[in-house]
């Protein structure tokens, strides 16, 4: 099934494997770190890139494969493969085309993990970066730009400041200046904003979050547009456009053209020596999330929708953050590249502080008390007595986290019942 005609509920459902006569109907988990060949010409086509196939699990499995061209249907990309985790999935994306030397223009507003890849485990090696804010003008933004910077990155729906990219004035820019635009698409997931189809040219997910949606399986995905010509600006990604020693001076981008070239060196070179792949039986942990993403994302938006207009009404409550509400200052945004909802986490900032922040925490029943997002079951973070809890509170409040913020990502429990909660914390 190619899905190029179909709706995006039956992708997830369809996509990416159709069993043959007397096949599985389910994709079958290959629990098999290796694949048997009759002669070593066989295998030694493999190991050359000569021929399709498996022979190591660290570097591709027939489950993964089936899943992974599962998401590269539902992002309306031409080639994609799964990673250990979303961490994972966004440093292949980014050091599959930088190397030693190289710049990146990134938007500020981007996971704290993630940042910190770019602006230090990466910075070691080499790889310098420009932070930009996302609401930069277009001049701001031109201007961050180096002769290396070799990539752009940002985020669809920040995490956790639920900031929106402009993907297509993020797009304009990269593509002026010969680089290509990497979006990390987690939050929305392609039911909501399909970032290929504003401009980005690789789309990356923490497939643990929504794609998943039951907290049972950490994952990370990367999808190729196919749509950036790497022969093109052949002297930026030498990598792509000259041959590869290590591969029999294979050049990617002229044997597997602009549609096989990305992934294809990020399989064959990147987890070949990182080998960071995901599980066979964790990708069908997270194909059954897929077949159900369609209809979870709908409510998830709903309830998010529903918790963060009875959170703007409350005098104790001193700020809303979510892109729903017309007082919001991405609701435009919202409204171009999320027009049917974007995710169910809220960040809201209590009036009382800190004080108030823990003993709201304290009094929540429904909401669990977890560092997790984009869930099944609604769950609540307090950074500032959690993750930042080393900072003081005027540290917090000069980083964009109040001592008093609560982000709480809304589950698929009935929407009543997630604000009776929040009321009677609130109240308590």
């Amino acid at each position: 099934m190619s899905g190029q005609n179909f709706g995006i509920g039956t992708k997830c459902v369809q996509a990416g494997y159709t069993p043959g006569n007397g096949e599985p109907r389910q994709i079958p988990i290959v629990q098999s770190t290796t694949f048997k060949y009759d002669t070593s010409e066989d295998m030694g086509k493999l190991f050359d890139l000569e021929a399709s196939g498996y022979f190591y699990t660290r570097l591709q499995n027939p489950t993964n494969d089936y899943v992974a061209a599962k998401i590269a249907a539902l992002e309306g990309g031409c080639a994609a493969m799964l990673t250990s985790s979303g961490q994972a999935a966004n440093f292949f994306a980014l050091f599959n085309i930088c190397e030693c030397g190289s710049h990146i223009v990134s938007s500020s507003s981007i996971y704290g993990g993630t940042f910190n890849l770019i602006s230090v485990t990466m910075k070691k090696m080499g790889i310098d970066v420009t932070f930009v804010s996302p609401d930069c003008t277009e001049e701001e933004l031109n201007a961050a730009f180096r002769d290396n910077t070799r990539a752009v990155f940002g985020e669809t729906i920040a995490n956790p400041a639920l900031t929106v990219l402009d993907i297509e004035k993020f797009a304009r820019a990269a593509h002026d200046h010969g680089v290509p635009l990497i979006v990390d698409n987690t939050f929305p997931t392609p039911v909501h904003c399909r970032p290929i189809e504003w401009g980005a040219d690789i789309v990356t997910h923490s497939t643990t979050k929504y794609m998943d949606g039951h907290g049972t399986a950490v994952g990370g995905a990367i999808v190729d547009s196919g749509h950036f010509d790497w022969m093109a600006h052949a002297d930026k990604f030498p990598g792509l456009t000259t041959p590869d020693d290590s591969y029999h001076g294979i050049t990617y981008a002229e044997k597997f053209g602009q549609e096989g070239a990305f992934i294809t060196k990020c399989t064959a070179q990147l987890m070949r020596d990182f080998g960071c792949i995901q599980s066979p039986q964790h990708a069908f942990y997270l194909n059954l999330g897929l077949e159900s993403l369609h209809v979870r994302m709908r409510r998830h938006a709903e309830n998010g929708q529903a918790v963060a207009e009875f959170l703007a009404g409350r005098p104790d409550v001193a700020a809303v953050h979510f892109s729903g509400l017309p007082g919001d200052p991405y609701h435009e945004l919202a409204k171009k590249y999320l027009p049917e909802g974007g995710c169910g986490v809220v960040s809201f900032e209590l009036a009382g502080g800190r004080k108030a922040a823990e003993a709201f925490m304290k009094k929540l029943k429904l909401a669990a008390i977890e560092t997790h997002v984009a869930d099944a079951r609604s769950c609540c973070l307090n950074p500032a007595t959690s993750t930042h809890r080393q900072m003081t509170d005027e540290q917090l409040a000069a980083a964009g986290i109040p001592a008093g913020l609560i982000r709480m990502s809304c589950g698929l429990e009935d929407a009543a019942d997630l604000i009776a909660d929040l009321k009677q914390a609130l109240e308590g």
